[in-house]
């Protein structure tokens, strides 16, 4: 059965300061480029190669990548660890995919930038996600142990 980690270091302003990072990088994005900020929408263009926009697609891709490299490096340790299985990160990788493809976004899309613009599709969106999130964890940390 694989580990789930429990997030121990979480701090109210810890919470505070990434929320004002992601409205603030939200916000550059849109401002700069006319773009929502939604993950899976910025990887599956970057991933479809079209030329138009592949720079700052890259940009920001590697900056989700390079961000944990950067804080391990300055803080010594991650706050949290995650001991995966391989068949449970594929198949949770996948299902976040086609879910996210169902929903025409994912969480950083509708959550933080539908919610912004009050549209009633992210509200839907970001209720079902919360939902589907709770259920998980209720799941997998009673019904299965953890």
């Amino acid at each position: 059965m694989p580990h789930i980690p429990r997030m121990t270091s979480f701090t109210p302003l810890s919470g505070l300061l990434g929320g004002v990072l992601i409205g603030l990088s939200a916000s550059l994005l849109m401002s700069f480029n006319g773009c929502i900020a939604g993950i899976s929408g910025i990887l599956g263009e970057f991933l479809a190669f079209r030329r138009s926009e592949m720079g700052w697609r890259l940009a920001f891709i590697a900056g989700l990548v390079v961000a944990p490299i950067l804080y391990r490096a300055f803080s010594g340790a991650l706050p949290f660890t995650i001991t995966p299985s391989m068949p449970v990160l594929i198949a949770g990788g996948l299902l976040v995919g086609i879910g996210t493809r169902m929903g025409s976004g994912c969480t950083s899309g509708h959550g933080v930038c539908g919610l912004a613009r009050f549209s009633k599709r992210s509200l839907a969106a970001t209720l079902i996600f919360m939902a589907a999130g709770i259920a998980t964890v209720f799941v997998a940390r009673h019904l299965i142990g953890g």
